[in-house]
């Protein structure tokens, strides 16, 4: 049995196999009707969402499946104090697949090493978001044709933005693959992400300035500065408005380049540059949905174990406020060692260096 909580647990291979299906259900979508018939699929969503819930909901009936609901935390045995891993053994009495979002860094982990049925990572935190980045490929494929040797531009919210850290890590793997990181100083990409570019000699720079990078990006990479994942509002206030795409500034850009943004959106893209050709982002909602059918597809038939994980050392704490590790329940914090690094330690859930 396996699930998906973070991009780089599938292959190369095994994502183009994915786009591969996609691709075919897309021109031959009788073909997968009744692919899950008799299956169900358990929708966990502990924080707000329209698009991924409803494009694993829209992507398992279009299977043949069914779908069960948990609607919000508020009205969850998650309200009563239930843990991340008593719920995941529970849906496993109910359901064939779960798909599941939580506001807190490594929840995902946490529930597919509790359930036994797949747990698919539909978000966790400021974390990862490995369904939205098979969306992104099967766009950027679909719109550009291959992945090698494209400059990536990412955009706005690259601390927090779950979107962003696992389409990194995803095209990190494509030869040429170059990447230029557009954020103010308090929004910059995590430490981890970085030091990953480096270990494997990815080209990749930061700038604060959305109209430079512009001309030479062949995608675009749009995100909303996140209201929900800051501690003080007065920062998020000061921070809200730093980009805002306009037809003006589209100007700037390549004729063919792609704009893509996770979405929702607040105002960081201007609705006049939805009637833009280059406007990509409303076609990734359903690419979404067909590679959320390949992967529900993959993982129902998949019986593989997963791969083992390295020794982990318990003699250390995760500073992360935000990571499981600091509310679950009899949950031991648990690290990896860095590789090449002689004392340096992530956390298991969150990535985190240890203090």
């Amino acid at each position: 049995m396996r699930s998906l909580i973070d991009i780089l647990e599938l292959s190369v291979e095994e994502i183009d196999s994915l786009t591969d299906t996609a691709l075919d259900n897309i021109d031959h979508p009788d073909r997968y009707a009744d692919a899950c018939r008799g299956k169900q699929l358990a929708a966990l969503f502990f924080e707000p969402s329209t698009r991924t819930r409803l494009s694993f909901e829209s992507a398992m009936l279009a299977l043949g499946g069914q779908t069960l609901s948990v609607p919000g935390a508020a009205l969850s045995s998650a309200s009563k104090g239930e843990s991340i891993a008593d719920t995941a053994k529970t849906v496993s009495c109910y359901a064939d697949i779960i798909a599941i979002r939580h506001p807190q860094d490594g929840a995902a982990l946490v529930a597919a090493q509790s359930a036994w049925i797949p747990v698919i990572n539909a978000g966790d935190g400021g974390h990862h978001h490995p369904t939205q980045t098979l969306a992104d490929l099967l766009t950027i494929r679909r719109e550009k044709g291959h992945f090698d040797g494209l400059t990536v531009g990412i955009c706005g919210d690259l601390k927090y933005g779950r979107t962003v850290h696992s389409l990194i890590a995803a095209m990190s793997r494509y030869a040429g693959v170059r990447f230029v990181l557009i954020s103010p100083e308090a929004l910059r990409v995590p430490d981890y992400v970085t030091d990953s570019l480096k270990q494997k000699g990815i080209a990749y720079r930061e700038t604060p300035s959305l109209e430079e990078a512009m001309p030479g990006l062949d995608i675009l990479y749009m995100t909303r500065i996140q209201r929900e994942r800051f501690f003080d509002p007065a920062l998020y206030e000061s921070l809200k408005d730093s980009y805002i795409l306009t037809a003006e500034k589209m100007k700037l850009a390549r004729p063919d380049m792609c704009v893509m943004h996770p979405l929702p959106r607040v105002n960081e893209i201007s609705v006049a540059v939805d009637s833009d050709p280059r406007a990509c982002y409303f076609k990734q909602m359903y690419n979404g949905k067909i590679m959320r059918m390949a992967l529900i597809l993959k993982l129902l038939s998949d019986s593989s174990e997963p791969v083992p994980r390295p020794t982990l050392y318990r003699h250390l704490r995760c500073v992360n406020p935000r990571c499981v590790c600091q509310t679950e329940q009899e949950l031991a914090p648990a690290f990896l060692r860095v590789p090449g690094e002689k004392e340096a330690y992530r956390c298991l859930y969150c990535e985190m260096l240890a203090q």
